[in-house]
């Protein structure tokens, strides 16, 4: 276990930065426990399926041709299109397809959705170096803890969006993990990535341009480039995170916050798994209207009103009704009308038919959406509450605090690969889609990763 404060060794001042880039050194598959080692590959299967799932929405596809075709040695696969491409374009495809449908996973503890900005880059170099299983399941924990840590330690500005800042040092320190860098390397490695972070706004997603979509992509992009050049010899600042992260994306940045802990139970093991195809801010509203609904089989006509109590929000999430699926997946309104209207949230609700119904409309026009402080102080983990207002009087109410597949809520590991074969049985085949779940269920034992990829295609 690493504590937060400065020491030395030697006589040499040992920082944040040098307890990270250690921790990415010193970690070994050989040390991990079966817990560590199963969330590695349930993140796994669950992060492959959401880029399978996406990478056929229009625009991916013709991404994926684009970036293959001008792509130079085609050594990393372009999932679910039997394409290959150089590492960094292969990455900049996959994990921009992963967010498409809003169904990547992500830690309330840090770094927004870390496996997404992490995992397609630790999987195309893996692929072309011929890595291990086992040395996969190092770059990817590895990777997905110093996300998580550097963006949980960041107090970001209101309208920076939680996709593609911290991205790029994650996916640094699982290249430099699986090129079996030196610690000094390591953190030489993650303040150029640091520095190449972009900054996004949320913008984007509440109008549903798809542009939104390309910040995991771009992020994974750079942390690859950032090996490369630290290979060529460019240099970074001492401390990059603070600089970019303390004073552009975010308020602050506490240093003392990245390493607390580290060295305990892993941030890929306390993460969440998403039920509902749309942004987490959605989630425990629809918790809560789903189990409201749940023991009554009322009519969309009956509905009066429903009313949900959240304890924060994002204005942008209130806005006008949704002219597209991504700004669909932003506004709470819409999202608890598709839900009351189809009985689930799963990613044919969200699609251009659902959101021209006229009852979904409707229904959408109804839904009162309060912000109540005090929810976030009545108990460890905030309340929401939902109540649905029938014509005839009766009221339907339920409330939830910790989301279904939330760590601490976690849901069946058959439910987990249900979600997988949902997404990706009509692009890859049944057939297909299991052997990919036997390839995933056996990762640490793989001698080369190609094993999987192979069949990704």
């Amino acid at each position: 276990m690493y504590d937060s404060k400065e020491n030395t060794q030697g006589g040499i001042i040992v920082d944040y930065l040098d307890r990270l880039s250690r921790f990415v050194v010193d970690t070994s598959c050989d040390d991990l426990s079966e817990e560590a080692i199963m969330a590695v590959r349930n993140v796994t299967l669950d992060t492959v399926g959401a880029i399978i799932a996406g990478s056929h929405e229009s625009e991916n596809a013709d991404f994926a041709q684009t970036m293959s075709k001008r792509s130079g040695p085609g050594t990393a696969t372009i999932l679910g299109h039997g394409l290959t491409a150089e590492p960094m374009m292969a990455t900049l495809v996959n994990s921009t397809a992963g967010v498409a449908l809003e169904m990547d996973e992500g830690n309330r503890f840090g770094g927004g959705h870390p496996a997404i900005h992490t995992l397609p880059g630790a999987l195309a170099v893996a692929e072309e170096m011929g890595a291990s299983g086992r040395s996969f399941i190092e770059a990817v924990l590895v990777g997905y803890e110093v996300e998580s840590r550097i963006g949980g330690a960041t107090k970001a500005r209101d309208n920076v969006h939680s996709h593609g800042h911290w991205g790029a040092v994650g996916t640094a320190a699982a290249v430099a993990k699986l090129r079996g860098h030196s610690a000094n390397d390591v953190r030489s490695i993650i303040n150029l990535a640091a520095s190449m972070s972009p900054a996004n706004t949320w913008t984007t997603a509440f109008k549903g341009a798809t542009i939104r979509n390309l910040y995991p992509g771009r992020s994974g992009f750079h942390g690859i480039l950032a090996d490369h050049l630290h290979a060529c010899g460019f240099t970074g600042l001492d401390d990059a995170p603070s600089d970019v992260f303390g004073t552009i994306i975010g308020e602050s940045f506490d240093t003392d916050a990245v390493v607390n802990g580290l060295g305990g139970e892993y941030r890929i093991q306390q993460n969440y798994f998403k039920l509902h195809a749309c942004c987490r801010y959605n989630h425990p509203v629809l918790d809560a209207v789903m189990q409201a609904t749940a023991s009554s089989d009322f009519q969309t006509d009956e509905v009066e009103a429903v009313d949900v109590s959240v304890p924060s929000m994002l204005q942008g999430m209130l806005g006008e009704y949704p002219e597209n699926m991504l700004a669909a997946k932003f506004n709470v309104p819409y999202a608890v009308a598709a839900a009351l209207v189809h009985r689930r949230t799963d990613i044919t609700v969200f699609r251009p038919q659902v959101i021209g119904e006229q009852d979904v409309r409707s229904i959408a026009d109804r839904v009162n959406v309060s912000i109540d402080p005090t929810l976030a102080i009545s108990g460890a983990i905030p309340l929401t509450t939902a109540t649905i207002r029938l014509k005839d009087g009766q009221r339907l109410s339920a409330e939830t605090r910790l989301v279904r597949g939330d760590y601490g809520n976690r849901i069946p590991q058959d439910e987990l690969v249900e979600k997988f074969s949902f997404l990706t049985g009509e692009i890859l085949g049944h057939v297909c889609a299991e052997d990919v779940i036997s390839a995933v269920s056996d990762l640490e034992n793989l001698n080369d990763i190609r094993a999987l990829t192979e069949i990704l295609g």
